[in-house]
C-alpha cells in the first residue's frame, strides 16, 4: 500500500484571502507590539504630513513605528534588513499588511523622528506605571559601554596629528612646486592661453587628508579649552594658583596632551575601556525599576565616567513620572559628595557604594565629607548590605538582554544626538518586549 502524504500543492491559490491574525500563534510578540502601538498617541508623527492632500501618498507612520520597534525588539536593527524582512518574515509581513517600504524610507523615518521615538519611550513607561508594573519603590542605575559606529583605527592622537600636519604640508608644497614647474614648461611650449587641468589626484588626496586632520586638531583644542575653563583656569595663567607661586601647568591653555585622540568617522564618540580592550564607544545609562525590571529613564554620554550622571538620571525619572523613587541603588562609579548630599535633600534614600567590592575602605573625614560618612554607616548595617545586594540582579540582567538576547552591541547612527535617540529606541523596544513577557 503506497504512503499517503499530506496535501502539498505549492501552486494552489487561496480560495479566500487568509487573515493575518491566523498566521502566527495568538500570543506572539508581534500582536502585542501592534496592539501596544495602537494604544499610544502617535499624533506627533502625523503632524508633518498635514497639508492640502496633493502630495504622494506616504506610508502610514503607525506601520513604520511598529516595524521599527518590533525590529529592535527582535534583533533587527538595520533598515535594509527590516525592508527585506517585510518580504521574507511572516511577523513583519503581518505588520506591513501588504506594504513594502524601502530601506531608505525606513532609515529616513528613523532619522527624522528620533525625538518623537524618545517621546514614545516615556509613553510606554507611563503606561507600565498605570498597569501597576512600575511602582517606583527600589530602582537601580547603571551604565554600559556600547560601541560607536566607528573604528578605533580611524582615530588619531594629537601628537600624531601635528606630525602628519607638517608632513602633509611639506608634501603638498613639493607637489605644488612640481606642478608650477610643469606649468611653466607647458606655457613655454604651448602658450599661456592653454587651459589649466584639474589638480593632480595625489595632490587632491593630500589636501583632503590635511583638511580632515586640521578639523580634528581644532576639535581637540576646542575641547581642551572648554575643559580648562571648567577647571577655573584663565588663558593667561601659566602657573597653578593664579598668583605665580604654584607649579607651572603641564600644557599651555587650550593645548591638549599629545595622547588625546579624535575619531574621523564619529568625532563625538570616545575611546573607552570595554572588557579587556579599548574601543570607540558611548556610555549608555539606564534606570531600571526593581519590581518589573523595566527601564524607566535612560540617558547617554560620551564621557567614560559615570559620576556626573546620578542627578540627571534622577531628574529624568521625576520628569517622566512626576515623582521620585523611594530608594536608588548605584555602584561606586556614581559616588560624589555633592551627589549624595543632593539626594538627601531630594528625600531619596540612596545606597551608593563607596569603593569596589572586596576592597577595604579608608576612613572618611566626617567634617569634609559628611554625606559620604552617613552613606558608609548605612552600608555597614545589615539592612543596608541586604538592600544593596539587589542592585546587580535588577540592572545587570537588563544590559544582558540588550546585548545578548536582542544582540544590540553597536550603534547604527553617528553623532551624540542621533545615538542618544537610538538608545531611547533600544530601551523602548526592550520595554515592550519585557511587558509582553510579564503579561504572558
Amino acid at each position: 500500500m503506497p504512503t499517503c502524504f499530506l496535501p502539498y500543492e505549492p501552486n494552489q491559490n487561496f480560495l479566500l484571502p487568509p487573515s493575518p491574525s491566523e498566521w502566527l500563534p495568538e500570543n506572539h510578540l508581534v500582536y502585542f507590539v501592534s496592539e501596544m502601538i495602537d494604544r499610544l498617541d502617535l499624533q506627533i508623527f502625523y503632524a508633518r504630513y498635514e497639508g492640502d492632500g496633493r502630495r504622494n501618498q506616504p506610508y502610514d507612520p503607525a506601520l513604520l513605528v511598529k516595524v521599527m520597534i518590533y525590529g529592535y525588539a527582535t534583533g533587527v536593527f538595520s533598515s535594509r534588513k527590516m525592508a527585506r524582512k517585510l518580504y521574507e518574515d511572516v511577523a513583519f509581513r503581518m505588520l506591513g499588511a501588504g506594504n513594502f517600504p524601502s530601506h531608505r524610507t525606513i532609515c529616513d523615518f528613523r532619522l527624522r523622528h528620533l525625538p518623537e521615538l524618545k517621546g514614545l519611550f516615556v509613553q510606554v513607561a507611563r503606561l507600565a506605571r498605570e498597569l501597576g508594573l512600575v511602582r517606583l519603590g527600589t530602582i537601580a542605575l547603571d551604565g554600559t559601554k556600547v560601541k560607536a559606529n566607528a573604528s578605533k583605527h580611524k582615530a588619531m592622537s594629537y601628537g600624531r596629528m601635528k606630525e602628519q600636519e607638517q608632513k602633509l604640508k611639506q608634501e603638498i608644497e613639493a607637489l605644488l612646486e612640481r606642478a608650477r614647474t610643469i606649468d611653466a614648461q607647458e606655457d613655454a611650449r604651448f602658450g599661456a592661453d592653454q587651459a589649466d587641468e584639474d589638480l593632480p589626484l595625489e595632490l587632491r588626496i593630500r589636501q583632503e587628508r590635511l583638511a580632515k586632520i586640521e578639523a580634528a586638531k581644532a576639535r581637540l583644542e576646542a575641547r581642551q579649552r572648554q575643559a580648562d575653563q571648567e577647571r577655573g583656569r584663565h588663558p593667561d595663567d601659566q602657573q597653578r594658583g593664579g598668583d605665580g607661586a604654584g607649579r607651572p601647568f603641564k600644557h599651555p591653555f587650550g593645548v591638549p596632551d599629545d595622547k588625546a585622540q579624535d575619531n574621523f568617522t564619529d568625532p563625538q564618540s570616545r575611546i573607552m575601556k570595554m572588557g579587556g580592550s579599548f574601543e570607540q564607544c558611548y556610555n549608555a545609562q539606564a534606570v531600571v525599576d526593581g519590581d518589573s525590571q523595566l527601564i524607566i529613564a535612560n540617558g547617554l554620554t560620551n564621557n567614560a565616567a559615570d559620576n556626573g550622571e546620578l542627578l540627571p538620571m534622577m531628574q529624568a525619572v521625576e520628569k517622566n513620572f512626576g515623582q521620585l523613587p523611594q530608594r536608588v541603588l548605584v555602584d561606586c562609579g556614581y559616588r560624589s559628595e555633592q551627589g549624595l548630599a543632593s539626594l538627601e535633600q531630594m528625600g531619596v534614600e540612596a545606597l551608593v557604594a563607596l569603593g569596589r567590592e572586596g576592597k577595604d575602605q579608608t576612613t572618611i573625614d566626617c567634617k569634609r565629607y559628611p554625606a559620604s560618612a552617613r552613606m558608609a554607616e548605612r552600608l555597614a548595617s545589615a539592612e543596608g548590605r541586604a538592600q544593596y545586594r539587589r542592585r546587580k540582579v535588577i540592572v545587570e540582567p537588563v544590559f544582558g538582554w540588550i546585548k545578548h538576547v536582542t544582540g544590540f552591541r553597536q550603534f547604527s547612527l553617528r553623532g551624540l544626538t542621533k545615538v542618544m535617540g537610538e538608545w531611547s529606541l533600544v530601551c523602548l523596544a526592550l520595554n515592550v518586549r519585557r511587558m509582553w513577557t510579564l503579561q504572558t
